[in-house]
């Protein structure tokens, strides 16, 4: 392999998976293709041989990184998305590297990135 792909890979495997998703997504965009066509590749005896699914991750978490400068607004969110009181809430907005919600499915990860990010807060999915 060439320094130049073997670079890249590296590069490519420090991704999220989200971010990878979001690569992917961009470069069909680009490139008028679409990965979710079947893939399959040629063996030594010339048969084709389907790849096998890659297992997609089901459950995320919440993790602000920042409230921003709005912390009050972040803290509201934060309460309408949990069951947490004013001062638990308080005290996650200000825990950089807490997490807001755990275990959820990828809508609900991504509506309350949406929510507390519109809030001012620096938000991950991990």
């Amino acid at each position: 392999m060439s320094e130049k792909l073997a670079k890249l890979v590296e590069e490519l495997s420090t991704l999220s998976v989200l971010e990878a998703a979001d690569l992917v997504k961009m470069l069909e965009e680009k490139w008028g293709v679409s990965a979710a066509a079947p893939v399959a590749m040629a063996v030594a005896g010339g048969a084709a041989v389907a790849a096998e699914p890659v297992e997609e991750k089901t459950e995320f978490d919440v993790v602000i990184k920042d409230p921003g400068a709005k912390k009050i607004d972040v803290i509201k969110v934060i309460r309408q998305l949990t069951s947490l009181g004013l001062g638990e809430a308080k005290t996650l907005a200000e825990t950089a590297g807490g997490k807001i919600l755990t275990g959820v499915g990828k809508d609900a990860a991504m509506d309350a990135k949406k929510k507390l990010d519109e809030a001012g807060a620096n938000i991950v999915i991990e």
